[in-house]
């Protein structure tokens, strides 16, 4: 069963090294995730996992624990791996196989950031756009009955917030932004299902297949939710939630 849930947003920019100069500018969601990863930490889950969007061939691609990644196309030469421990300057480790994409490589870097050490970590890489019934199906089938898990799901949202966002301007980007955090907000799994495939990859909302993984796996609870965090830097939707 779902037992907690943490939303983050996913810019390879949340890692110090990343940033650079910029780093400061997200210092406010860097604090909210590491909040949102104490929720979950405080669920004492019997496993984590991440979701996260990915570009690869594959609907789903899973990780294990140990999984390893870098953030090298960003011009630094900084490892992680997914099991809640630094990794040292490139450091990959592991199969080749194994590299992480860059949503599950910052969710690393977060987890490593607080240390986490609450449960065993597990990834799952998700296509984007991903059909949202098989988004939800994965999310139903994430979750044993026997099993306390808690999610960390990593995505953004529209990134069409201004003119000069990755995106272009968008007149439609600031309501559907606004419709995420309230339903994120209020842990409301009936909007996140319904969220339109088709305008979240016009306003490329990268986030949206993972929110509908959650909402899948959140069937049938009653959690509660909590937006930490929202804002638009550099004209992209990020959002810190919890739910538990």
């Amino acid at each position: 069963m779902l037992v907690s849930a943490a939303v983050c947003p996913c810019p390879p920019l949340l890692v110090p090294a990343v940033a650079a100069g910029a780093a400061p500018e997200l210092d406010a969601a860097r604090d909210a995730c590491a909040d949102a990863l104490g929720v979950l930490a405080a669920a004492r889950p019997d496993r984590l996992i991440v979701v996260g969007p990915s570009a690869g061939p594959q609907d789903l691609e899973p990780y294990p624990q140990g999984a390893h990644g870098s953030f090298r196309g960003y011009g630094v030469d900084v490892g992680v791996t997914l099991d809640g421990t630094p990794a040292g300057p490139g450091d990959r480790g592991g199969r080749s196989g194994d590299e992480l994409p860059a949503s599950l490589a910052v969710a690393a870097w977060l987890l490593a950031h607080v240390a986490w050490s609450a449960s065993p970590i597990q990834g799952l890489g998700v296509r984007e756009p991903l059909a949202r019934e098989r988004c939800i199906e994965t999310g139903r089938d994430l979750t044993a009955p026997d099993e306390r898990v808690a999610l960390l799901v990593m995505g953004d949202a529209s990134a069409c917030r201004t003119l000069k966002a990755p995106g272009y301007l968008d007149e439609r980007a600031a309501a559907f932004d606004a419709e995420v955090a309230r339903a994120l907000a209020t842990a409301d799994v009936t909007a996140l299902a319904a969220l339109d495939e088709t305008l979240a990859t016009d306003l490329k909302a990268a986030g949206r297949s993972c929110w509908q993984v959650l909402a899948g796996a959140a069937e049938g609870t009653s959690l509660n939710g909590s937006l930490l965090y929202e804002d638009a830097p550099y004209g992209v939707g990020y959002l810190v939630a919890t739910w538990s």
